[in-house]
Parts: structure tokens; C-alpha cells; sequence
């Protein structure tokens, strides 16, 4: 893309601003609602943060990957492979950190990175293998397959916590010491199976990134985005009422579909603001996070953990403070709230410090 568009950094940087948020209240017992993620089926606006992120990773990918336009593909393949290796290792380092007190044999496997690594490899081999003629179809089959598998590998409830596939397949391969259990029981939202409908969401953001490169103006680009955006959230809500329910945690193909249809909505919006209209101003602090989003993201894991290690009257850092700074000035609420938008501000000012420095970092 000749003239690269701002809203696409300033899309990515939004993305990591709000994980940090939604992962770094005060405390857990005092969140907002709409910064808690839906029990299991249904949506809230902190389920479409991550989508929104894989999303942006495969409009980002449309344009890097001009790049390789003339290159021996096993330069291209080896790239992409050795990208995901140290995503996902990067993932499984923070998920193990601070190392010393937790035992290899209880660690959990995938998460976060690890699924954006995932996503993002066989998605690539995908574009880089298949015709692009061959890209919607390829898509499709994502979505119908892995609703297949879901209804026919599944147990009496299918889509059920207890009984899905995808649980029933990392307990199989992983053994529940290596399974998230923040579910009340073994059972990863980032596992092994669900991994392919967000391939699909990796796919659908380069499909609207080669829409954009296929038009001149801004508001050209807008217009072409618009059919996508209202196709996918259409079919998505359809899919919903007819089987298979919006659900992040076994990133059903409906949640799929309408993640990616309102994804495009809210790019469309901003590339309207920041690369039609020019109103710039306010969005720099959303800049320093889209330059460098993987090492803000893993800082603010990092330092929260650190956090947590360091002990006042019995209680970890982050807690003490909650307790002692931000529930006495502000009520329960609104304490954990600027609690966390407070330690979010402390992460950018080092991606702001990566800015001025001119420092990306990148696998």
C-alpha cells in the first residue's frame, strides 16, 4: 500500500490498549460489565477485543505479505514458520513466568500468543498455498467444518462447557495439568481445536485487506468494505438463533462471523475519521501501542506478575494498592476501573519511549 493508512496502526494499538484493561482490573469482584467476558454463550464488548486483534493481524498480513510477491516460497514458508515458533514460545515463556515457582509438569500450554501464533502460521500457509480465487471458499470450509466436528465430535451437549470437542481433545493430547482452568473446570478457551474458526477470523482481515488495496480512495475503500462488514454480521446473527450460538470461548463460526463483519465496521469508521477527515490529534496514544503491540502486551503480563510477587501485610502489590489507594478515593467500581487505566498508562509510557527511540520491535 503506497500511502500506508493510520487507522490501521491506530486499530491495532486500540486492540492492545483494551486487552490491558480488560485484564488488569483492581480487583476481579469489582468489573464493570461490559469489561467482563460472557459466561458462555453470548456477547459482550470485551469478547471483541481479542477477534478484533486476530482480525487486524490478517489485514497486516495482506500488505507485509506484498513483500514476497517474486520471492522463492520457502523463504516465504520459512519465515512465516520461524514468526510462529517464537509468538508461540514468547506465549508459553509468559504463561511460565517468573519460572521459579511453578513446576513445568502443571504449565499451561496454550493462551493468548499462543493461539495468535497459530492462527497466524496456518492462516499464512493458507494465502501462500491456496489461489487467491480459492480464499472464500477456503473460509467457508473453516467455518461449516468446524461446526461439523463440534456437533459430531461432541459429547450429549455439544456445545456445552462440559461437553464440547475442543475440551475433550486437550484433555486427550494435553492432560488437565496443562488445560486452563479458570472455568471451574479443565477447559482452555485459546485450545487446540478452536484454533480453526480463528484461522477464519485471521482470513477474513486479509480478505478485507486485499479489499482495501484494490481501491484508490479512502472513501472508496470504505464503500468496498461495506458489503463484507454487513454480510458477515448478517449470516452471523442468523447462525446464531440457528444452532450455533456467538460463544468466544469455543470461538464458535457464528462469533466468527459477526466479530469479523463489526471489525470491519469499526475499521471502516476509522479510516473515515483518521485517514478521510484527517482528525488525528487524539490518536497518538493509540499509536505507540500499534507499533510495538506484542511487547506491550507481554510487559503488561510480565509486570503484573511482578506485581503480584511483591508482598505488603501478606497481599501482592497490585491488591495493596486497590485496597489501600484506589477503593479509598474512588468507590469499589470505579477503583478498579482507574486502577487498571492507570497501569495501562505505565505500559505506555515504555511503548511511548520505543516511539521517540524509533525502536519495533518485531519476530
Amino acid at each position: 500500500m503506497k500511502n500506508r493508512l493510520l487507522s490501521l496502526d491506530i486499530f491495532r494499538g486500540l486492540t492492545i490498549f483494551l486487552m490491558i484493561i480488560v485484564n488488569t482490573p483492581g480487583s476481579w469482584n469489582y468489573v464493570y460489565a461490559p469489561l467482563l467476558h460472557a459466561k458462555w454463550d453470548g456477547l459482550t464488548p470485551t469478547d471483541l477485543v481479542f477477534p478484533f486483534f486476530v482480525f487486524i493481524v490478517g489485514v497486516a498480513m495482506s500488505i507485509s505479505f506484498n513483500k514476497y510477491t517474486g520471492v522463492n516460497r520457502s523463504q516465504w514458508v520459512a519465515k512465516v514458520l520461524k514468526r510462529t515458533a517464537l509468538i508461540f514460545l514468547v506465549g508459553l515463556a509468559l504463561n511460565w513466568f517468573p519460572f521459579f515457582n511453578k513446576s513445568i509438569g502443571d504449565l499451561r500450554i496454550f493462551g493468548v500468543l499462543q493461539r495468535i501464533a497459530l492462527a497466524y502460521g496456518f492462516g499464512s500457509l493458507i494465502v501462500i498455498y491456496s489461489p487467491k480465487k480459492w480464499l472464500p471458499y477456503v473460509f467457508g470450509v473453516l467455518l461449516v467444518g468446524y461446526y461439523a466436528i463440534m456437533m459430531l465430535f461432541g459429547g450429549a451437549d455439544p456445545l456445552s462447557l462440559e461437553d464440547n470437542a475442543s475440551r475433550a481433545l486437550d484433555l486427550w493430547l494435553l492432560g488437565e495439568n496443562h488445560v486452563y482452568g479458570g472455568y471451574g473446570i479443565p477447559f482452555d478457551p485459546e485450545g487446540l481445536l478452536s484454533t480453526i474458526p480463528t484461522i477464519g477470523t485471521v482470513l477474513f482481515g486479509y480478505w478485507m485487506g486485499k479489499v482495501i488495496q484494490t481501491k484508490d480512495g479512502v472513501m472508496d475503500k470504505i464503500k468496498g468494505l461495506l458489503p463484507y462488514a454487513i454480510g458477515a454480521s448478517v449470516i452471523g446473527v442468523i447462525w446464531n438463533f440457528a444452532g450455533f450460538p456467538i460463544n468466544k470461548p469455543i470461538w464458535s463460526s457464528s462469533y466468527v462471523l459477526v466479530t469479523g463483519g463489526l471489525a470491519t465496521f469499526c475499521l471502516m469508521f476509522l479510516m473515515w475519521i483518521l485517514d478521510e477527515k484527517k482528525w488525528q490529534n487524539w490518536s497518538y496514544v493509540f499509536r505507540a501501542f500499534g507499533k510495538n503491540p506484542l511487547i506491550s502486551y507481554v510487559l503488561s503480563g510480565i509486570l503484573i506478575r511482578i506485581f503480584g510477587m511483591i508482598k505488603i501485610d501478606g497481599k501482592g502489590l497490585y491488591s495493596w494498592l486497590y485496597e489501600n489507594v484506589f477503593q479509598n478515593v474512588f468507590d469499589q467500581y470505579s477503583g478498579s476501573f482507574l486502577q487498571a487505566l492507570t497501569y495501562v498508562f505505565f505500559i505506555w509510557l515504555f511503548a511511548w519511549w520505543m516511539d521517540r527511540k524509533d525502536i519495533v520491535v518485531k519476530l
